[in-house]
């Protein structure tokens, strides 16, 4: 388990500044699947083989979001699901945006 996915998310206070510039670089080599955009949000694509694995896995992904109170945006199609995540307090990146991606990388390998 990466030293991320063990962490919990944490509500944002929104008083600190969105990661960006090195920081960014260092959180993205430990979420490689990931892809940020415009370094304000994270992006991943996840391919099934049909719509009710797919379904099933953004269940878990929900459930875990509850569970850390870190909601993403999900879109589930037949056979694939994108997960978007952002801290919408500070409208950018917070640690806790890596660490649920962290933890959605343990989803999809379980």
């Amino acid at each position: 388990m990466s030293e991320l996915a063990s962490k919990t998310c944490v509500p944002c206070r929104g008083d600190v500044p969105a990661i960006k510039g090195k920081h960014l670089e260092r959180l993205l080599q430990i979420v490689p699947k990931w892809k940020a955009v415009n370094d304000h949000h994270l992006v991943r694509a996840f391919k099934f083989p049909d719509f009710s694995q797919a379904l099933d896995f953004v269940n878990r992904v929900g459930e875990l979001a509850e569970q850390q109170g870190h909601h993403p945006d999900i879109l589930l199609a037949w056979g694939k699901a994108e997960v978007t995540l952002w801290t919408h307090k500070i409208d950018g990146l917070s640690e806790s945006d890596f660490i649920m991606a962290a933890k959605i990388d343990l989803l999809d390998e379980g």
